[in-house]
């Protein structure tokens, strides 16, 4: 199935009950078998006058869920997996607001987290993004933030006030589209993994600064967004594809040679360790580890 044509959005008389505040932002989500989170978003969601979903071919009747639970919501059937930059793309193309908000199936973000965002935003009009801090189900901090990577190996506590980094996790993600690039926001190569990193660090270079508000803390059940009925399946894809796009960004930022030179370091260091884990199998382990050592086979090390 492809892409339904973009529904009219309800005018402002239509949407009684709904935030005015949030009028200028848009919530893009992604989902992929993601059906099991969509009570907690449409609670969440319920007050938001623009939402956007792109669907990547879920078989979980999560497209069919979301028209249900979240009536206001544009949901894109993309009807199939492009990846989580694809769908982002694909679903942005679709805002017509200032700004947009990413939104993991996963995060748990009420409005007042996402004006608090919006309200660093206007008082620094020159940030590309915001991000908040991300949580755990028990309020402890995740590593959802750090600075460039072979510049600055991040050390010691985390941001207590607002900051300027240099990249940031796209669970959880406030866009400010006008200072990103028209139509190409997240690079399509990356199908799962460091698309957010990349696009960081392109704004970076462009002087668009990217910052975290630790102020604002959101809760995000860390691999909670997909389910499905072959769970081995998912955790191989985590670990093909993660270990896939960090040698091609390792390839589009520092040059055939380091990535090659990482890809052998990885697998030998993949590969010993599946020997450990064969010992004490845990497929869950065994399977990701098994993406992992494939994805680094196939990685591209030229851009």
């Amino acid at each position: 199935m492809g892409i339904e044509p973009p529904a009219a959005p309800p005018a402002d008389s239509a949407l009684p009950g709904r935030c005015p505040a949030l009028g200028d932002v848009t919530a893009v989500i992604v989902s992929y078998n993601s059906a099991h989170c969509v009570p907690a978003l449409a609670a969440q969601l319920a007050d938001w006058p623009h939402v956007i979903v792109a669907d990547n071919g879920s078989s979980d009747a999560t497209a069919t869920v979301l028209r249900q639970q979240l009536p206001q919501a544009q949901v894109l059937e993309l009807g199939e997996n492009r990846g989580f930059g694809a769908a982002n793309n694909a679903a942005l193309a679709r805002v017509s607001t200032p700004y947009a908000l990413l939104i993991n199936p996963d995060c748990e973000l009420h409005a007042a987290q996402a004006l608090a965002l919006l309200a660093c935003m206007a008082q620094w009009p020159q940030a590309a993004i915001v991000v908040p801090q991300l949580v755990d189900g028990r309020g402890q901090p995740q590593l959802n933030y750090g600075w460039l990577r072979r510049q600055w190996a991040a050390r010691g506590p985390g941001a207590e006030g607002l900051a300027c980094v240099g990249n940031a996790c796209g669970a959880a993600m406030l866009l400010r589209l006008s200072a990103l690039p028209t139509r190409d926001w997240f690079d399509t190569r990356f199908f799962l993994y460091y698309e957010d990193e990349d696009l960081c660090l392109r704004l970076l270079q462009a002087g668009k600064p990217v910052l975290i508000e630790p102020a604002v803390r959101v809760a995000h059940a860390n691999r909670g967004s997909v389910r499905g009925p072959r769970p081995l399946r998912v955790e191989w894809g985590r670990g093909y594809h993660h270990a896939r796009s960090k040698i091609l960004f390792t390839a589009k930022h520092h040059g055939p040679q380091p990535a090659a030179r990482q890809r052998r370091q990885a697998l030998a260091g993949a590969l010993a360790l599946l020997l450990l884990r064969l010992l004490a199998p845990s497929p869950k382990h065994v399977a990701r580890l098994w993406g992992r050592i494939q994805g680094l086979w196939s990685a591209p090390v030229h851009y």
